[in-house]
């Protein structure tokens, strides 16, 4: 009887380890870690480690720094603001920033302190090192905007950059970029065209990087290796501009003449054209006109949905006087505006007659007027 019980209990033993695989040892344990435990600061300088809290139960853990060396301080801060606990959610972190200030004047050398959190009656200690040195190796950083500009293939790729010395000692920095053939680079740092500049210890200069492409350039992303150098130490960025096409709008007459005649009380027409001569289509192209006061101006079409690269299409304008119009030379703005790209504009001198109808009426008010005349001198003149 003795061996049957025996038995049960044996493979209890055996299979019990098994059974608890890590996932279930785990269930009410509290993990505390950061990425970079061990990490170098010069003297006064603070520094930033971000604590990951895990736990296989939701509970709450208190934290705390319990052994900071002499005139140190330490603050821990949840979405920023200080806390001394958090709460843990099982398979999800818990992210805490834990800042350390060093004083002033902390001798150069390696320090240890820990952080521990408490519970559920658990608790985990995370070791942390921290090196103060008296100046940190020199460093350089490149920090940008936008990486990827896009623009036309006759426009400036510009790229606003700021360059950082993360290092305790002042460098002078050349400046280099490696484009593709044609292309051209140039640097401007306060205004001023630049190949070389000096960055201050823990400062930054900000730089302007102006791109142009060669003529002719296809569409598409071309890199842009940019590099800062100071001697061993260096900074790399890598940028990208995109040429896309753009319409380019012309304004012109079939004939190229930019002048017609208008008669006072009638309507004249007149032939522009309207031609595409950018990499992209044209959509939407509006056309206007600034006669002078008391002129009407019409188009015909009044707008052009679509107009292809390199496609033309002519537009009839029909311009009628202001009836009170003096005879002479006037001077009415066309313009073709498109959706997207610059618009284009033509003067178009006017030469205004005054119509034949009131040439025909003058001549005869005045042939009535010498009538009248030639009557009234034979009548009285016999006597």
């Amino acid at each position: 009887m003795r061996r049957f019980v025996l038995i049960p209990l044996v493979l209890f033993t055996l299979l019990t380890p098994l059974l608890l695989t890590p996932a279930a040892l785990a269930q009410g344990g509290l993990t505390l870690f950061t990425r970079f435990p061990a990490q170098q600061v010069a003297r006064g300088e603070d520094i930033n480690f971000p604590l990951i809290l895990r736990a296989g139960t939701s509970q709450i853990a208190r934290l705390s720094v319990p052994n900071l060396p002499e005139g140190w301080t330490a603050t821990l801060r949840g979405d920023g603001r200080v806390i001394e606990a958090a709460y843990v959610l099982p398979d999800e972190d818990t992210r805490v920033d834990l800042r350390v200030q060093p004083p002033e004047n902390a001798a150069p050398g390696e320090y240890r302190l820990s952080v521990v959190a408490e519970g559920n009656g658990e608790s985990a200690t995370l070791q942390l090192q921290i090196t103060v040195k008296e100046q940190l190796p020199p460093s350089l950083v490149f920090d940008v905007d936008l990486p990827n500009v896009r623009g036309a293939p006759d426009s400036t790729f510009r790229f606003n950059t700021t360059l950082r010395n993360e290092g305790d000692t002042d460098l002078t920095t050349n400046l280099l970029a490696e484009v593709p053939p044609g292309w051209f680079v140039r640097f401007r740092a306060a205004g001023q065209e630049v190949t070389s500049l000096p960055v201050r210890a823990n400062g930054s200069e900000s730089i302007s990087i102006e791109v142009e492409a060669p003529e002719g350039v296809e569409l598409g992303s071309f890199p842009i290796y940019i590099k800062a150098e100071s001697g061993d130490v260096r900074a790399e960025v890598t940028l990208t501009a995109e040429v896309v096409g753009q319409p380019q709008v012309n304004l012109t007459t079939p004939d190229g003449r930019l002048s017609g005649q208008a008669t006072i009380g009638q309507t004249a027409t007149y032939t522009l054209r309207v031609r595409n001569s950018g990499s992209a289509p044209a959509r939407n192209i509006t056309m206007s006109g600034t006669p002078p006061s008391g002129w009407t101006v019409e188009f015909q079409p009044a707008s052009i949905a679509e107009l292809g690269a390199g496609a033309e299409q002519e537009v009839t304008v029909s311009l009628r006087p202001a009836d009170k119009a003096v005879a002479g030379d006037y001077v009415v703005s066309f313009s073709a505006r498109p959706e997207e790209g610059r618009s284009s504009s033509l003067d178009f001198r006017i030469t205004v007659l005054t119509s034949t109808l009131w040439g025909i009426v003058g001549i005869v008010l005045i042939a009535i007027a010498v009538g009248v005349v030639g009557l009234a001198v034979s009548r009285f003149g016999r006597r």
